[in-house]
C-alpha cells in the first residue's frame, strides 16, 4: 500500500479531482487501475484568501514497486496498515462477569472489547441510559431542578454526550486503539468522515443516538447493563476485590472491577479514600467559558470573504500562552458553532461546560478559557484536596448567580464593574442566566494571568479580547482533580480493581477515554478466560 501526504487541493474540487491528483502524484497513465482511502483530511488557511483542503490518502495499485521507483519525494512511501487485534486469553479462569462501573466512553468501550472477546460483563452506572437522561437534562435547563443522578455529567455516555462530541486525541496510536474507537463510533452510527477529519466530531445530537445503539448491540451479545445502579461500597478481602455494593442494599461479586467512574464520582473517590485506595492529587484547570460571535472568528481564520461565501465548516480555534508566575492559560474543550451549557450535578453547585449540535450551526463560537492551579492553590491536604478546591468554586459561583449561569462582558470583569446588558451579540446558552461580578470567584494572581490571557490571545485572534466577549462562570471539571493509581498490569494496589478512564486520571476527552477503556479491556483479557 502507498501513502501520499500533503495532496493539496482547492475547497471546491470534487472526487474526480482528487482522484486525478492521486494519479499525477504517482505519474500512472490513464487507464490505470486503483483504489484509495482518504486517512485524513484537513484545511489549510494559511494563505487567505486561498484556501486548500490537504488529504492524506493509502492508494492501493498494481505494480506497486515499480510506482514507487518513480517516485522520488518524501511525501509519499510504502505502508503497512495497522490492524487492531484482540489480545489472547490468560491462564486465570473468571468464574463471575467482570463489573464495570461507569457507562461513559471508557466503560463502554471496555464493556464492548470484553463482550467482543467472549466475556459477558455487568455495567453499573448510576444515571439513567441516554435516551431518559436527555428527558432530565433538557428539564434542567428549561426549569432548574436538577436530578443529581441524571445530568449532564452523570448518565449513559458520561459528560461527553453533552459536549461538542470531539474525538480527536493528542495520544499516539501505535495499537490501533484510536482507529478501533473511531471506527466503533461509525459502525453504531457516526458518519464516516470522522474516521479522516483531522478534528473529527459526532456532536451531541448524534452521539447519543450512537450510544445507544452500541448498548443495544452489547446487550445482544450478553453484556448486562443496570441503570439507577450507584456503586455504594467496595467488598475487599485483604488485598483483593471481591465485590460491590450497589444503591446500599445489593451485593454483586467479581473478582475484576473496573473503576470508570467520570470525574464527577466525587461520592465515589471519598468511599475510595475512606477504603485507603491508593491515590493522588493531580494538577488541572479552571476558568471561564468565552463567547464570541462565530462569524467573528470565521473571518479571522478564513478571511472576511471566505467566511461570508459560507462554504466552510464554522471555525475552531486554539490558543494558549504562559506567564512568568508559572500560569498556563489556554482554552479548552473549544466548541464552534455552540452553547454554554449549564453542567451541574450537585445541589447548590453551579459549573458550566460547552455543547454543539453535528451541524455546529449556532451563532456562536465558545471555549473554556482556563488558567492551572496546583497544590500550591488547592492545598496538601490528601488526594481529594482539588475535589475540595473544585467544590468551593462551585458553591461560590451558584450563589453568585443564584442558581442561574452568572455572566459578565470581559470589558466589564477586567474594570471590576457588574454587567448590565449584553454588547453586540446576545450569548447562547443551555440554562438560565443573570449578570453578576465574576471578580473574586479566582485568586487575584489566576484572575491577573486570565485577563492578560484573553490580552495575548488578540494577538493571535484578532479581537479576542473584545469588551463584549461573554464570559459565564465556572468551568472547574476540565480534568479529574484526582488519580487512582495503578500499576504495570493497570492494577490498584488492591488487585481485581482496574482503575480506567477520565476520572481515574489516565485520559482527557472522549477519545483518550475510550482508548483507555480498550486498554484496561485488553489487561483483564491478557489475564483471565471467560467461564
Amino acid at each position: 500500500m502507498i501513502r501520499i501526504n500533503q495532496l493539496k487541493l482547492p475547497i471546491n474540487h470534487t472526487d474526480i479531482d482528487l482522484r486525478n491528483k492521486i494519479s499525477k502524484e504517482l505519474k500512472l497513465n490513464k487507464h490505470a487501475e486503483f483504489s484509495y482511502k482518504i486517512v485524513k483530511k484537513s484545511i489549510d488557511a494559511r494563505k487567505k484568501p486561498h484556501i486548500f483542503y490537504v488529504y492524506a490518502v493509502n492508494v492501493t495499485v498494481n505494480n506497486e514497486e515499480s510506482v514507487l521507483k518513480k517516485i522520488k519525494t518524501n511525501s509519499i512511501m510504502a505502508i503497512k496498515e495497522k490492524k487492531y487485534k484482540i489480545p489472547d486469553f490468560g491462564e486465570s479462569l473468571l468464574k463471575q462477569a467482570p463489573i464495570v462501573v461507569g457507562a461513559g466512553p471508557a466503560g463502554l468501550f471496555c464493556a464492548y472489547l470484553l463482550t467482543e472477546a467472549g466475556f459477558k460483563p455487568h455495567v453499573l452506572e448510576r444515571g439513567k441510559k441516554v435516551e431518559d437522561r436527555q428527558q432530565d437534562v433538557e428539564r434542567f435547563w428549561e426549569t432548574g431542578v436538577l436530578n443529581p443522578n441524571s445530568n449532564v455529567q452523570f448518565g449513559e455516555g458520561g459528560a461527553g454526550t453533552f459536549s461538542d462530541g470531539k474525538l480527536n486525541t493528542a495520544v499516539k496510536d501505535k495499537t490501533g486503539r484510536n482507529t478501533l474507537v473511531l471506527e466503533t463510533f461509525v459502525r453504531f452510527g457516526a458518519p464516516s468522515k470522522i474516521l479522516y477529519e483531522a478534528k473529527p466530531h459526532i456532536g451531541t445530537d448524534v452521539l447519543s443516538k450512537v450510544i445507544a445503539n452500541m448498548r443495544n448491540y452489547l446487550e445482544e451479545k450478553g453484556a448486562l447493563f443496570e441503570f439507577n445502579s450507584t456503586v455504594t461500597d467496595f467488598i475487599i478481602e485483604g488485598d483483593k476485590i471481591t465485590g460491590v455494593e450497589v444503591n446500599n442494599e445489593k451485593i454483586y461479586n467479581s473478582d475484576v472491577v473496573v473503576l470508570a467512574l467520570g470525574h464527577s464520582a466525587r461520592d465515589t473517590f471519598t468511599k475510595l479514600e475512606s477504603l485507603r485506595i491508593p491515590m493522588e492529587a493531580k494538577n488541572f484547570a479552571v476558568g471561564f467559558r468565552v463567547e464570541h460571535p462565530q462569524q467573528m472568528i470565521n473571518e479571522v481564520m478564513y478571511g472576511k470573504e471566505m467566511a461570508d461565501a459560507n462554504i466552510l465548516p464554522a471555525s475552531p480555534y486554539k490558543v494558549t500562552s504562559n506567564f512568568p508566575n508559572g500560569r498556563g492559560v489556554y482554552s479548552f474543550c473549544m466548541c464552534p458553532g455552540g452553547y454554554v451549557v449549564n453542567s451541574s450535578s450537585e445541589e447548590n453547585r453551579l459549573v458550566v461546560n460547552g455543547m454543539s449540535y453535528s451541524h455546529r450551526a449556532g451563532q456562536n463560537a465558545n471555549s473554556a478559557i482556563i488558567v492551572s492551579v496546583t497544590p500550591n492553590d488547592f492545598g496538601f491536604d490528601g488526594p481529594l484536596a482539588g475535589m475540595k478546591f473544585q467544590r468551593k468554586l462551585e458553591e461560590a459561583n451558584y450563589q453568585l448567580g443564584g442558581g442561574k449561569i452568572p455572566q459578565q462582558l470581559f470589558g466589564d470583569y477586567e474594570k471590576n464593574i457588574l454587567t448590565t446588558n449584553y454588547g453586540d451579540f446576545d450569548s447562547q446558552t443551555k440554562g438560565m442566566t443573570t449578570f453578576a461580578n465574576l471578580r473574586g470567584l479566582m485568586s487575584d494572581e489566576m484572575e491577573d494571568s486570565f485577563i492578560k490571557g484573553m490580552h495575548h490571545f488578540s494577538n493571535l485572534i484578532d479581537g479576542y479580547d473584545r469588551y463584549d466577549a461573554i464570559l459565564s462562570g465556572m468551568e472547574t471539571r476540565t480534568s479529574s482533580p484526582i488519580r487512582i493509581l495503578r500499576d504495570k498490569s493497570l492494577e490498584s494496589e488492591i488487585k481485581g480493581i482496574y482503575p480506567c478512564g477520565e476520572g481515574a486520571g489516565y485520559a482527557g476527552g472522549i477519545t483518550s477515554a475510550a482508548m483507555d477503556g480498550l486498554k484496561v479491556a485488553e489487561a483483564v483479557i491478557s489475564k483471565y478466560k471467560p467461564l
